[in-house]
């Protein structure tokens, strides 16, 4: 079976590239190279993550077929996508998303877990389109888009669904530069060497200060999500 996630390591820069040859569904055996991934960067000390998509897209969400099929697969998928939410917020060493197309439902939510996301310019979608699809918002995702979006947006993209393209997406707060599809591999290198250059131990430190509060509204909310799918009364 053909790998869903490479990984490659070079100058402390670890690569982590998604490609399943189509929408890059997060599916269980997708999240589970994800976090092996991960696991290696941080086996081999990574200065920085850089973590990519395929040509025209990050991530359109989750796995739809395991999602419509319920049972025992669907409630645990569901869990990880936000557990790796709070792995990427909390990882000791930057992490650069390189998103070269559309984000959607859990693809955008884990570019909002970023610390540096890139985009590019063309015909994308960055969107969390629960509301239309007739879900209620998770409280973690609603967590992960409180804290980086702009108030007006965060309200439009959560309530109202909205979909933004690349340069509305980078004023609302999913992105922090757009470039031309041809540059992101460049830009990400770039942008991964000047942060190489950061202090290891106050980059983890810092980072743990200023998310500290969003790490524990977002476990809570984690919580709160898993026990209404297992059906369990909210304390």
């Amino acid at each position: 079976m053909a790998r869903l996630v490479t990984y490659a390591f070079e100058d402390s820069v670890a690569w982590i590239t998604m490609d399943d040859g189509k929408v890059n569904a997060l599916s269980p055996s997708m999240f589970a190279e994800l976090d092996a991934g991960f696991d290696r960067a941080e086996s081999d000390e990574a200065a920085v993550v850089v973590w990519c998509g395929r040509p025209g897209i990050f991530s359109a969400g989750f796995d739809l077929t395991v999602l419509r099929g319920g049972g025992e697969d669907a409630v645990p998928m569901l869990q990880s996508g936000f557990k790796l939410a709070e792995r990427i917020l909390s990882f000791p060493t930057p992490v650069v998303v390189a998103c070269p197309g559309h984000a959607i439902a859990m693809g955008v939510f884990l570019v909002l877990s970023a610390d540096y996301r890139i985009g590019v310019r063309g015909p994308f979608r960055f969107t969390a389109n629960e509301v239309a699809i007739g879900l209620t918002m998770p409280r973690a995702a609603v967590e992960l888009c409180r804290q980086r979006l702009a108030p007006a947006a965060f309200n439009r993209a959560v309530m109202l669904a909205e979909v933004f393209a690349p340069e509305d997406a980078l004023s609302a707060g999913f992105l922090d530069r757009v470039v031309d599809p041809t540059d992101l591999e460049d830009t990400a290198r770039d942008v991964a060497r000047l942060l190489c250059g950061l202090d290891r131990l106050a980059h983890r430190l810092t980072k743990e200060r200023a998310r500290a509060r969003l790490l524990e509204d977002l476990r809570a909310g984690i919580s709160a999500d898993n026990a209404e799918l297992a059906g369990r009364p909210l304390h």
